[in-house]
């Protein structure tokens, strides 16, 4: 009797396998509720994470033009059909370009700028080295970089009237006025209506060359 009771309790002590069934479905439900809240987790983390890398590439991208604009000098060179010396800068509403001691590229030298922008498509930087001469073929020749995509760009330059008072236009040639203005303004508009609107207000402290002076102030109506 004794060795049929010890058999007996050994025969009722492991699962059946309806229990083990059981047990595997609902680790298998666990499991997949783990896996599919990871999943979540990850995806708005990388959502999160393309987001903050986009914001993070689009206020370098508005710091190193302010930092080129307050960087900006009247960089001269000589017209060889008329042997005049001019300065290079030339801006309206919509497009810039620029010579600054600032290089992104932290290049040796002054390293010419063109800002502007493409509809449908984004804010456009161009660089090129500048020298002793026009920097405007090289600007044509090199390949220009999307920068700030869905986004408009406007420009307006700082000027003073003959009152001393100062007013802003929506161009500015240097080739006519001899000089920069002391300041540019540029706003950046995304496409969409949920992005950030971005601005920049460099002042020129170079606005002027040391030996090329305009011969009149310059008064511009607006």
């Amino acid at each position: 009797m004794k060795l049929k009771h010890k058999f007996t309790r050994s025969r009722h002590s492991g699962f059946t396998l309806v229990e083990i069934i059981l047990a595997l479905a609902l680790t298998t439900m666990l499991l997949g509720l783990l896996s599919s809240g990871v999943f979540i987790v990850a995806e708005d983390w990388n959502r999160n994470s393309e987001n903050l890398d986009k914001n993070l590439d689009e206020a370098l991208a508005i710091l190193q033009i302010d930092r080129a604009l307050q960087g900006a000098f009247p960089h001269s060179y000589t017209n060889e059909e008329t042997l005049a010396r001019h300065i290079f800068f030339s801006g309206d509403d919509a497009h810039l370009t620029f010579v600054s001691a600032v290089s992104p590229q932290r290049n040796a030298g002054s390293t010419a700028w063109e800002i502007y922008a493409i509809d449908n498509e984004g804010v456009y930087l161009t660089l090129a080295p500048a020298f002793s001469d026009n920097p405007a073929a090289r600007l044509e020749e090199a390949e220009p970089r999307l920068i700030l995509p869905d986004y408009s760009v406007s420009f307006s330059y700082l000027y003073q009237e003959l009152d001393e008072n100062r007013a802003w236009r929506d161009d500015w040639y240097a080739e006519e006025n001899l000089s920069l203005p002391l300041a540019v303004y540029a706003r950046f508009e995304p496409a969409d209506t949920q992005g950030e609107v971005m601005e920049v207000v460099a002042p020129i402290r170079a606005n002027q060359h040391r030996t090329i002076r305009p011969n009149t102030i310059i008064e511009v109506g607006l």
